[in-house]
């Protein structure tokens, strides 16, 4: 006999009683396990020298690395990152591109919109919570940071005891990237310059942070002859190890700096499965196309001949006789050695001015089956972006309904909380262009074109149609592609199509349907992409084009919505423009 509560109990029942008041502690523990978990980082944001192409240069690293580290998460988890800025001389803020923000605008991580710079020497802690499951991205959102090497992937599982609709033995994540040499402070003094001074085409793409420049290439005497080293372990080509018979989910990424994009490997195919933190209906490509900011996830199963091994390519695609080289990776059939080359040249590129399989690949990305978001049957507002390309004050600049954007010193979403009504324009830019006059197959002179950073006030809850529509830059016969990215929320894209936008008859061609959902989208040369999202998530965001210079440039807006929702902005996001002492800690 023992003793419990000063009654006798027979011994065994006593087990009985402890054992399942154990088996309701486990419970209790496995209930909170089941449910979200707070995962922390803590980065140093700093400059180091580094050879992603074999070339050395200063690139900025997150603890030592680039890309940095991989955020893993579950639904519904909180991330924590303590940033510490030791760039020393630089600013940095981060974006959390493809997490919604949800009750946290305040941390989308884009200066000049939600939050002031994170200054040299200073530690600063993002606080979010990732909602959903799927592939994700963060990266630099300050000046053009992101190009010099700070970026990296989000991966958000589902909860416990939920299963994706298909299957998989191993999961590996790429993101593909281009890379100059000029350091992003060069690039932004020529953007700026009077005669402009064009980026130029990438010296080199990487493969998840891996490339291979020519180093013969280089013909300048004063060149310090240790600066380019093929033997550099840094370049070594990207590999991926694979066990034959065995079907792996890939994640693809693409965080370039100017390029579009197209992945191959080798004698394999590719079924999409997922874009964007969506589910997709399987359709199977050998060529996948990607843009700026876009995610996908493909199965890809190693079925081919086990004996040896097989070439993994990028190639630029849209961009005039890319002189850029393909990036290569190797696809290594295990127990093959991982140094050992393919036998065979590289694949062909797709043609760079084939504008026809990009257009086929954006109409078959469809919402699967069981997973379809059935958008609104019509929309609150519509309004048209013509995207152009202008001369203003001498300046270059790329501008929507030919109005460049500017960031005012003071962050937008602390203007509208705080009603700070001088700080930026309070002219709302246009909802359209003159659609009937403008011809946008010819070089325009633009002679209305204006800078601006004012903001497009959304009705809260409204239902929004946006119109992306391409035309000719101030180049002869050259419309880009240009991918665009909206912060804060994911859009049904309802159609693409080519030439100017019949606002009559295009909207009657729209998927409703099965929409797929998507954060970011291209806009193909002389096309339009038509796009509706839901104004429900208190904040200001930015919407913009995801190709670094392009923003920088001025191709972007901001949206404001619910701001009266917002709950009270942390002191962490001040300390610039009229933000200064507004709030103490």
């Amino acid at each position: 006999m023992i003793f419990s509560n000063m009654v006798l109990i027979p011994k065994c029942k006593s087990r009985v009683i402890l054992f399942l008041w154990l088996l309701g502690i486990i419970a209790l523990l496995n209930g909170s396990a089941v449910e979200a978990r707070i995962r922390r980082y803590k980065w140093e944001v700093k400059y180091e020298y580094k050879s992603p192409d074999c070339l050395r240069k200063l690139v900025i690293t997150i603890n030592g690395r680039t890309p940095g580290p991989t955020i893993t998460a579950q639904q519904n988890d909180t991330i924590i990152v303590e940033l510490t800025n030791s760039l020393l001389t630089e600013n940095v803020a981060i974006h959390w591109h493809g997490i919604r923000q949800i009750g946290t605008p305040w941390f989308d991580g884009t200066e000049g919109v939600t939050q002031c710079p994170i200054l040299p020497g200073t530690t600063f802690k993002y606080q979010f919570v990732v909602d959903r499951a799927g592939t994700y991205l963060y990266h630099a959102h300050y000046g053009m940071q992101r190009e010099a090497g700070l970026y990296g992937s989000i991966i958000v599982g589902l909860p416990d005891g939920k299963s994706e609709p298909f299957t998989y033995d191993y999961d590996r994540n790429i993101i593909l990237n281009d890379w100059y040499h000029k350091s992003t402070y060069e690039q932004a003094a020529g953007l700026s310059a009077i005669p402009f001074q064009w980026v130029g085409e990438p010296e080199s793409l990487l493969i998840h942070g891996r490339g291979k420049f020519n180093c013969s290439t280089l013909i300048t005497p004063s060149l310090d002859a240790g600066i380019c080293n093929a033997t550099n372990p840094d370049c070594e080509p990207f590999r991926l190890i694979a066990v034959p018979g065995k079907t792996y989910r890939l994640r693809i990424s693409s965080l370039t700096a100017l390029s579009a994009l197209s992945f191959q490997i080798e004698g394999h195919n590719m079924t999409v499965v997922e874009a964007d933190g969506h589910y997709v209906e399987p359709f199977v490509v050998q060529n996948l196309f990607l843009y700026s900011g876009e995610t996908y996830s493909v199965l890809v199963k190693a079925d081919q001949d086990p004996t040896r091994n097989y070439w993994i390519t990028s190639n630029i695609v849209g961009r005039s006789a890319p002189k850029t080289p393909p990036g290569l990776g190797v696809f290594v059939y295990y127990p093959n050695h991982p140094r050992r080359s393919p036998p065979t040249t590289p694949p062909p590129p797709p043609l760079w001015n084939n504008t026809d399989p990009r257009l086929a690949q954006s109409h078959a990305i469809k919402a699967r089956q069981g997973y379809i978001h059935t958008p609104p049957s019509r929309s609150d507002r519509v309004i048209v972006f013509l995207n152009t390309q202008n001369t203003i004050n001498g300046n270059v600049r790329w501008s929507v309904n030919n109005v460049s954007f500017a960031l005012p010193h003071t962050p937008y979403l602390i203007a509208l909380k705080e009603n700070l009504t001088h700080v930026f324009d309070q002219n709302p830019p246009p909802d359209g262009y003159d659609f009937q006059n403008y011809d946008i197959r010819i070089v325009q002179e633009n002679k209305n074109a204006t800078s601006s950073n004012g903001v497009y006030r959304l009705n809260f809850n409204s239902t929004v149609d946006i119109i992306l529509q391409n035309a000719n830059s101030m180049i002869l016969n050259t419309s880009e592609t240009h991918p665009w990215h909206l912060h804060g929320h994911d859009f049904w894209v309802l159609g693409y199509g080519e030439g100017k936008f019949d606002m009559f008859n295009d909207p009657m061609k729209y998927n409703l349907v099965n929409p797929i959902m998507k954060n970011t989208v291209p806009v193909h040369p002389y096309g339009w992409t038509a796009l509706r999202f839901r104004a429900d998530n208190p904040g200001a965001w930015a919407f913009h084009c995801h190709i670094e210079s392009h923003f920088y440039m001025g191709m972007g807006v901001v949206f404001a919505e619910g701001i009266d929702k917002v709950g009270k902005l942390p002191s962490s996001i001040m300390g610039c423009g009229e933000t200064q002492g507004l709030y103490r800690p």
